[in-house]
């Protein structure tokens, strides 16, 4: 591999785009990176890229074209052997087997979520990434946003003590690109594999895996209470997270969260510019977190496994496993209005 990591893009619609400008700010910055090739059949050339919106729109460059190859297919992509890495950007039931593919192509992995649906195909891609000396790496995107890396280390360090309750909302409409596919929700899971997913998987990655769920709702609004062994003193003694895809487009995109401690209850709302606040009685400061998005996190976080610091990594595949295996009992619980317990 040359010292500069040349990147291709697998899938370029709204994720694929948020990627592409995440590796080229990353190459401003000093990082050794070249975006150099973008695969996807439904675009005849760089100029019909996408330029949709999602929930979290940073305020990035635009994509910079120049010099750059546009595949119509991921084979043709995967083929060339000047590509060191690629982005899997397409849809969740193709991000599997094309990861697969890539890493047996020699490419570094970086895929986005939900990887599948079904728990077993991510299983699959863990064993398969278990096989190769490369970088295969899940698109948590919420484990690199700067407010939610720093309320981690508060939760994990008991900067204020132990966590008492944690309550979780992410609510908005439907994606309104590729609505076939995300209205389909045997292909994209719905709000709870698309989601809600983050929420789930910060919540794991805080706290660990629960005993159990309660989930409610449908696939378009839920709500799940994450079971904890609180009175063994394992755990918080209420968490919740709910996801929403039923509201209005013009109601805009809504993320907060609440974690109460022993000794502060820390805030965090991402509609304000001081979006994580630590209140301790009467007092509220705002907690200084940085201006990268977790776009921007995860894609340097790779580049830096890739140049050999494994550490810049805070999501694996096998955790991505972990978490598909909680939003599958939560689909369960949802299915039977029972609490379901959640297999070691």
């Amino acid at each position: 591999m040359s010292e500069v990591v040349r990147v291709g893009i697998i899938g370029y619609g709204f994720m694929g785009r948020t990627h592409a400008r995440a590796y080229q700010a990353a190459g401003r910055d000093g990082y050794g990176c070249e975006l150099v090739a973008i695969a996807d059949s439904s675009l005849t050339s760089l100029e019909d890229a996408d330029d949709s919106s999602g929930n979290l729109e940073t305020d990035a460059h635009p994509v910079d074209f120049s010099g750059m190859t546009l595949h119509r297919d991921a084979v043709e992509l995967l083929a060339d052997p000047a590509i060191d890495a690629v982005s899997v950007c397409t849809h969740t039931d193709t991000h599997v087997d094309l990861a697969i593919e890539a890493l047996r192509a020699g490419k570094h992995v970086l895929v986005e979520k939900p990887i599948a649906i079904d728990p077993a195909q991510v299983q699959r891609l863990a064993d398969e990434a278990s096989k190769h000396a490369l970088v295969c790496m899940p698109a948590m995107c919420m484990r690199y946003w700067p407010a939610w890396v720093k309320l981690h280390e508060m939760i994990r360090a008991e900067e204020y003590g132990r966590v008492r309750s944690a309550e979780f909302h992410r609510m908005g409409s439907r994606p309104g690109w590729a609505e076939d596919f995300y209205a389909d929700e045997a292909r994209s899971g719905g709000a709870l594999y698309d989601l809600h997913i983050h929420d789930t998987d910060f919540i794991v990655h805080c706290f660990g895996l629960p005993r159990s769920v309660s989930t409610s709702g449908d696939g378009l609004h839920l709500s799940t209470i994450y079971h904890y062994d609180h009175d063994r003193d394992q755990g918080p003694v209420h968490v919740l997270a709910q996801g929403a895809w039923d509201h209005q487009a013009s109601v805009g995109f809504r993320m907060r969260c609440t974690v109460v401690c022993d000794r502060a209850t820390l805030d965090f709302d991402i509609s304000r510019e001081d979006q994580l606040i630590v209140h301790r009685g009467e007092e509220s400061v705002p907690v200084d977190v940085g201006s990268l998005s977790g776009y921007d996190g995860e894609v340097r976080a790779m580049l830096e496994a890739i140049a050999g610091n494994a550490n810049a990594m805070r999501a694996s595949i096998g955790d991505a496993a972990q978490t598909a295996r909680v939003l599958d009992t939560e689909r369960v619980s949802m299915q039977n209005g029972q609490t379901a317990t959640i297999e070691r």
